[in-house]
């Protein structure tokens, strides 16, 4: 059960102050919590989660400084990760992949002794195992590299919280896979924002409204936890459904811009055209209304249905003008551009990500701490997915307390998963008007 005082949103923001004070005041941690002395030493990576996004990491990874050494991979799946050692291989410099096979760790576990021997991890699995893997990863004294979301459930984040602490006091740096926050357009249109250029913002309008991703059919033989581990998109306790894998990006944008969170949110989704048997638990469109102390509100809308009107973007109104950050375009109200940036030739912000975490790395640094955010943004877009589901308005606070816990402690192969299909292969999906999470 969930401890009713764990934090709430004004501690959050004091946690986060404090955080970024330790930043700018305290001292390195000498290098037994995997600082480098110099380029001249190798920083030994791994890799927990061998899909294509931990493909794509690694590959940047390597890419991002000449000293970074690919040493160990782990995945529940051999087949995927046998796939993702031959494809880092043809795409970064194989003289720097060493992953022999007494270094490829299959299963459930083989995440513990990858992180055993890096110095920086990489955890690319689905979100569902972010914040054990990240605990461990931690615990180990090692850098992290983490994709978004970093959780499924209010408990997954409490646990990414109270893991970002320990990771503050190593001094550990820690990347999370938000790229916008790397992005040369983002983060310039952000600074403009920042400084009053539109004025106050009084809402925001984010998208990721799209055809869908990918389905993976199940196999006669595959037991239940394989199919679902192996189609894990469409598992709420897996994936944490779209608006929270996928939507996260626009939510976070809204949430940078106005430096905070939302307080309460109210919204209606369901499942009008993707509800077959390969389509699990999750939603195909979401609408959440979220608001925020001062009463602005960001309306957010995420569709994976196909043949309709597609949008992945978010714009901000404001007392003054507006920001479109799609376009790269601040203008005042009566239509004057304030800014307007052309990203032909910007850097590619998932390399960004990756050569500034390996630079601070190499120069002693500690300098990025991501979880915080994060952990927020992810839990932002939970909220998000608990009042479509329940139809419910439910305030940050009690989402963030809440009962609702998706992801067991500990899984085999041989467990029944949390979705449990009926006896014509359909799992339990939520009802808005009859579903609680909280």
């Amino acid at each position: 059960m969930a401890d009713k005082n764990f934090f709430k949103r004004r501690d959050f923001m004091k946690h986060t102050s404090l955080a970024a004070g330790a930043l700018m005041t305290s001292p390195l941690i000498a290098s037994g919590y995997g600082f480098q002395s110099s380029v001249n030493d190798d920083i030994k990576i791994a890799l927990v989660g061998c899909g294509g996004r931990g493909t794509g990491a690694a590959t940047q990874a390597l890419n991002a400084a000449t000293n970074v050494k690919l040493v160990a991979m782990a995945d529940a799946f051999k087949d995927r990760l046998e796939d993702s050692l031959s494809r880092i291989k043809t795409a970064a410099d194989a003289s720097r992949v060493d992953v022999p096979a007494e270094r490829q760790f299959v299963g459930f576990e083989g995440y513990k002794k990858a992180i055993e021997l890096c110095d920086v991890i990489i955890l690319t699995t689905p979100p569902a195992f972010r914040p054990m893997h990240f605990a461990e990863a931690v615990a180990q004294n090692k850098h992290v590299f983490m994709e978004k979301p970093v959780a499924t459930d209010p408990a997954g984040i409490r646990s990414v919280l109270k893991t970002a602490q320990e990771a503050k006091q190593k001094q550990l740096n820690v990347v999370v896979g938000l790229q916008r926050h790397y992005q040369t357009k983002y983060k310039n249109m952000m600074e403009m924002v920042h400084k009053g250029k539109i004025g106050d913002i009084t809402s925001g309008q984010v998208y990721w409204n799209s055809d869908g991703v990918w389905v993976r059919e199940r196999k006669p033989e595959q037991s239940e936890m394989e199919y679902q581990m192996r189609n894990w998109y469409y598992f709420t306790w897996l994936c944490g459904d779209h608006i929270v894998e996928q939507h996260i990006h626009n939510i976070d944008v809204m949430n940078w811009a106005k430096n905070g969170y939302p307080v309460k949110a109210q919204g209606m989704g369901g499942r009008e055209v993707r509800k077959g048997e390969d389509h699990g638990q999750i939603f195909d469109h979401h609408y959440v209304e979220f608001h925020f102390e001062d009463g602005s509100i960001m309306n957010s809308q995420c569709r994976h249905i196909k043949n309709t009107w597609g949008q992945v973007n978010e714009t901000l109104m404001g007392t003054k003008g507006t920001a479109d950050f799609g376009a790269g375009l601040l203008k005042s109200h009566n239509g004057k551009v304030i800014m307007e940036h052309d990203d032909s030739n910007d850097p590619n912000p998932y390399q960004v990500e990756h050569n500034e975490l390996f630079a601070a790395i190499n120069n002693g640094e500690y300098k990025y701490d991501d979880t915080y955010n994060g952990a927020m943004s992810t839990m932002t877009s939970i909220l998000g997915r608990m009042v479509t589901y329940s139809g419910q308005m439910i305030s940050m606070d009690d989402a963030l307390n809440s009962n609702l816990v998706l992801v067991p402690q500990s899984l085999s192969w041989d467990d029944m998963p949390p979705a449990k299909p009926d006896g014509m292969g359909h799992y339990d999906v939520a009802v808005p008007g009859s579903t609680s999470f909280v």
